[in-house]
């Protein structure tokens, strides 16, 4: 759905991507660039569509998922205001491999392949930042696969805590926690576990759970059990 105001050059000076560019360079990108409005739970990507645009994100959240064949999907990710997506397609040509769904009403800026193309000919930086970004992700995956692979469901709850908190006055909260079933997706795991995992980090004293947010009160011993290998300790009681 299209804005009815106009863009203008603060806006985008205002978002990362854009935020060592030029007024010059800043009035060019204007004729790429889309503004757009999202409803939650609607779809700005879907896997598989052809790639034709990267989004940058203005204001709220989406996730990144990959769906199966049985309706069942995987959250690969969660970004907020001034990520972008889509890029991947753009650089190998390769349809969509990933859908983005809304989690709340989101306005977003959509940039035209050809435009994102010149840019990336004419401005090193923005080469370099969009280089940084994969980088980023790839490191990201290799530590979902190890923590798929080597962390339990509880060292799992934590890290993915831990990674989603921001610093507030000095202390580490986690201000729109997803719903247990997204965490669930999230982390490979059972919702019914991770609820027993939120209940005993918060019996112990490690977090404190307050609706959709969430306050690390003890951001140490999380850490110490986010990066604890596979252990033989049995799954918290559901009963404690």
């Amino acid at each position: 759905m299209a804005a009815q105001f106009a863009l203008n050059p603060q806006i985008l000076k205002s978002v990362p991507l854009f935020s060592a560019f030029s007024d010059a360079q800043l009035s060019q990108v204007l004729t790429c660039v889309q503004h757009r409005s999202f409803p939650r739970g609607s779809f700005i990507l879907r896997a598989g569509e052809e790639t034709d645009a990267l989004y940058i994100i203005l204001s709220g959240r989406v996730k990144v998922l990959i769906p199966d064949e049985e309706g069942h999907e995987v959250i690969l990710s969660v970004m907020g205001a001034h990520e972008f997506f889509g890029e991947m397609g753009l650089l190998d040509d390769l349809p969509r491999s990933a859908s983005v769904e809304t989690l709340e009403a989101s306005e977003a800026l959509r940039l035209s392949k050809a435009g994102f193309t010149n840019m990336l000919k004419d401005n090193f930086d923005l080469a370099m930042l969009i280089i940084r970004n994969l980088v980023r992700r790839l490191r990201d995956a290799d530590r979902k696969i190890e923590s798929l692979a080597l962390i339990d469901v509880y060292g799992r709850v934590a890290r993915l805590l831990i990674e989603m908190a921001q610093n507030v006055e000095g202390k580490w909260i986690v201000e729109h926690a997803p719903p247990k079933q997204e965490i669930a997706r999230m982390i490979g795991a059972s919702r019914e576990m991770v609820s027993r995992v939120v209940k005993d980090l918060h019996r112990k004293g490690l977090i404190r759970a307050e609706k959709r947010r969430i306050h690390i009160l003890d951001k140490q011993s999380m850490q110490k059990r986010a990066s604890a290998r596979h252990q033989a300790e049995r799954p918290p009681n559901p009963h404690s």
